[in-house]
């Protein structure tokens, strides 16, 4: 048993508290990580203000970090101590139906106990003052030492700096993705972004890697325009500028509407948004945000019905071990961006200050 600092939520709402825990070994086809970074992510916060269905405490959050294999399971024959790793909420067991369809990337092997919070075999290997803390989307970043299954562990470059590559296990990977597996936007598309926080950064990235020729960055926070310009946006508006609705505006401003639209919110008007934002005819609009559970979306059918698509997507559509990797050596040879992500570097112990330039949009 390794003891070791970890961020605990112990209840909803409250700040996570910084504390000793125990972090037991390994079971089979499990593997033992020592984390060296993370990051914080809207997903976490949306778990720890207790909107989420799923939510269970005590527990440790933290879904996007990097770090160094220290121990392995029996059966774990992928993957040794010492290797350079991205923990994965999506994992990739290679043996379900979906992970066989190349359609998908939602991988159902250990859906039911991740979401519990438990590891595959129902049980936990987090302990705290005497009491067992549960595990967070199968990975638990925010310890200094996490167990994960091995089928949720992406082995990745070693000279990868891990400070920068544990962003490519949520945000950046999300956003990237859902331009170029799931939109599948062209060169000389007109694409429009709602929401300009970490993911729609990495979708404007994503549009500009892929040859659109006008990208638009909708968001009511001018201080994010600067930097979504750096990543590739030609414009930037706000929604607060217009008597219109939003979607009237772009489809005035691009001659009927715009070929892709992605909502990095998690907003369901500012869904429906993008969608009417769409042209007639094959408008794509992909849904990347997490809206609240219970929420709904609506438009009129004869959106659809005149040629408009609707989409979502999840970890930007990526096979997780297969394609983490490839997204670091993309990095690594400069075809994508992570440094420019990187806003703030915090001790592990000011993590809540991390939770609260998050929400301020800083």
């Amino acid at each position: 048993v390794i003891k070791c600092k970890a961020a605990v939520a112990w209840e909803a709402g409250k700040p996570l508290s910084i504390e000793e825990v125990e972090v037991a070994p390994p079971k089979a086809h499990e593997v033992r990580i020592k984390i060296v970074a993370t990051a914080v992510c809207h997903t976490d916060a949306y778990t720890l203000s207790g909107a989420d269905p799923e939510g269970c405490f005590p527990v440790i959050l933290g879904h996007e970090g990097a770090g160094i294999v220290e121990s392995v399971g029996e059966g774990v024959t992928k993957l040794k101590p010492g290797d350079t790793v991205i923990p994965l909420y999506i994992p990739q067991c290679g043996e379900c139906k979906f992970c066989k369809n190349p359609k998908t990337n939602l991988c159902q092997k250990i859906r039911v106990t991740q979401g519990k919070g438990l590891m595959p075999d129902g049980t936990i290997r987090f302990t705290c003052k005497g009491k067992q803390i549960y595990h967070f989307m199968g990975t638990s970043t925010f310890s200094e030492y996490t167990v994960v299954a091995d089928i949720s562990v992406a082995k990745i470059d070693a000279a990868a700096p891990l400070d920068k590559v544990c962003l490519l296990g949520c945000g950046i990977s999300t956003g990237y993705g859902a331009v170029v597996n799931t939109a599948k936007v062209e060169p000389g598309s007109t694409c429009a972004i709602f929401g300009l926080g970490g993911v729609g950064l990495a979708v404007i990235m994503g549009c500009k890697v892929a040859g659109a020729s006008r990208i638009i960055g909708i968001d009511i926070n001018k201080d994010k325009y600067a930097k979504a310009k750096e990543f590739g946006a030609t414009e930037c508006i706000s929604p607060q500028d217009f008597k219109k609705s939003i979607q009237e505006v772009l489809v005035e401003m691009t001659d009927g509407g715009v070929d892709y639209s992605f909502e990095c919110i998690g907003n369901v008007g500012v869904m429906r948004s993008a969608l009417e934002a769409c042209h007639k005819g094959w408008g794509v609009s992909v849904i990347v945000g997490v809206a609240a559970a219970g929420q709904e979306i609506s438009t009129r059918p004869f959106q659809l019905v005149t040629g408009r698509t609707w989409k979502g997507t999840a970890f930007g559509g990526w096979k997780s071990i297969d394609n983490v990797p490839k997204l670091v050596t993309d990095y690594m040879s400069k075809k994508i961006k992570v440094d420019e992500f990187v806003t703030h570097t915090l001790p592990f112990d000011k993590i809540n200050e991390a939770f609260e330039l998050m929400h301020t949009g800083k």
